[in-house]
């Protein structure tokens, strides 16, 4: 049952805005978690990270998952004390007060789920849509993909509840793709298929073991992000406080169970070679090999539905934080305009989508993977020192409380991970600096021109 509206709290400009709806509870937490982690990642780059590591393709995921687990614990003692939407940003401007570096903390936010739902809505129309329909499609894919960015705007409008449905439906959709890869797997070694030899192997042709697992980490830490996004959701949550830790975590584990199992299974079935040879088709691949009989146009419906439901998730992500944004007056406060009937942040939804819609129409999103990750762990980086630092901010109520070795260690795993001595492509860095160039740029004239400043609240 939806609550229905309540009071007047939220301002924009000079008219009241009424509340977010709260329409959350813990099992739309919990599939919200699930559903952001599991999707276009694990579906688009298994390939890619095989191709980097070898045969040890569980490895990365493993400590990707480890390293994003050190980072959970430090937002669930963030958004235990602060539970609204801005996420990371809020956090940022509490700890530092500088209002630059947390305008540049949201922008790299949002820009990691716009440049992700991009991702995801060219890998809906070049790989998934026309693995499903062939030759018969020949609409060109950027007006594919920005369609589908305009579609996923209009259910964000449409409302929460509507959109955390979908969300659901769509999650348990592409985990059972993902069961289907672990059952076929499974089955096809009962038969004497497979090569457990494989799973130890590292690719060491052109690097040390230590790059191979490093780099193939950095890009497998695009398949774990997704949790970070469930903080943005705060103020449309019941109780957040008191299901937040519980979903977060039990969401984290029962994504990377399912990513290691899906990475062994894909190891044993075939060489590194062939899963990097066939790049985002590697899950199929895997498929057409355990089970040569499957009809692999349910697999690539799966896949396409799973691209889908990471660009909602992302979307939504983004919208509210503009919306959150907003309210601590860090960007012009119309951004946190709530439409009268939907109550959705309808000016944020407008903005974000048509950053993603600029995006898929004009920019080589083939690195975006890897510079999506970049980005987030750079703020994941910032996230960690700033639950140290807000340790001498304490609040009236009782919240979650990380133990203080696990932010350390956090922030300097995010660290390493993000800085050259991964491995990292040195593209990824390029991307990422112009993007961040342009948030600089659009920080200066919004500060010029409307003398926008942070909430001292």
């Amino acid at each position: 049952m939806v609550d229905q509206p309540k009071s007047i709290t939220v301002e924009s400009g000079d008219q009241e805005q009424p509340e977010l709806k709260r329409v959350i509870g813990p099992g739309l937490l919990l599939l919200f978690v699930v559903g952001d982690i599991i999707g276009t990642g694990v579906y688009a780059l298994t390939g890619t990270v095989a191709g980097k590591v070898g045969g040890a393709l569980w490895l990365p995921f493993l400590i990707a998952f480890l390293v994003a687990f050190l980072t959970a614990f430090s937002y669930l003692e963030l958004v235990g004390k602060y539970p609204r939407a801005a996420g990371a940003a809020l956090y940022t401007h509490r700890a530092f007060k500088i209002q630059f570096l947390t305008f540049m903390v949201a922008f790299a936010v949002m820009s990691s789920g716009i440049t992700s739902a991009a991702s995801a809505a060219q890998a809906f129309g070049n790989t998934y849509l026309r693995k499903l329909m062939g030759d018969s499609l020949t609409i060109p894919t950027v007006w594919i993909a920005v369609g589908f960015i305009l579609l996923l705007a209009a259910v964000n409008f449409r409302g929460v509840a509507e959109s955390l449905w979908a969300n659901v439906v769509l999650t348990m959709i592409e985990l059972s793709g993902l069961l289907i890869v672990i059952v076929i797997g499974f089955y096809a070694i009962t038969q004497g298929q497979g090569e457990p030899g494989r799973l130890l192997e590292i690719d060491t042709a052109n690097q040390t073991p230590f790059i191979a697992v490093t780099s193939a980490t950095a890009l497998a830490f695009f398949a774990m992000v997704g949790f970070e996004d469930s903080v943005n959701m705060a103020e449309e949550c019941r109780e957040p406080v008191r299901i937040f830790p519980k979903a977060m975590l039990i969401g984290m584990g029962v994504a990377a169970t399912i990513y290691v199992l899906v990475a062994l299974t894909s190891s044993l079935l075939l060489p590194a070679d062939e899963l990097s040879a066939a790049k985002s088709d590697a899950l199929l691949r895997v498929v057409s090999v355990g089970a040569p009989d499957f009809p692999l146009w349910v697999f690539a419906l799966i896949g396409l539905l799973a691209v889908i439901n990471s660009a909602l998730i992302n979307m939504l992500m983004a919208s509210r934080l503009v919306y959150g944004m907003a309210n601590e007056r860090i960007i012009p406060r119309a951004f946190g305009t709530v439409h009268p009937f939907r109550r959705t942040p309808w000016v944020s939804i407008l903005f974000t989508s048509l950053i993603a819609v600029a995006l898929v129409a004009s920019v080589d999103i083939t690195l975006l993977g890897g510079t999506t990750s970049l980005l987030l762990l750079l703020v994941f980086t910032v996230v960690n020192v700033a639950v140290l630092v807000l340790r001498k901010d304490p609040v009236a109520h009782n919240h979650f409380r990380a133990p203080t070795v696990l932010p350390v260690i956090g922030a300097v795993t995010c660290a390493f991970l993000a800085s050259p001595l991964s491995g990292r492509p040195a593209r990824e860095y390029g991307i990422a600096a112009i993007l961040l160039a342009i948030g600089a740029v659009l920080w200066g004239v919004n500060h010029l021109l409307f003398g926008s400043r942070a909430s001292e609240d």
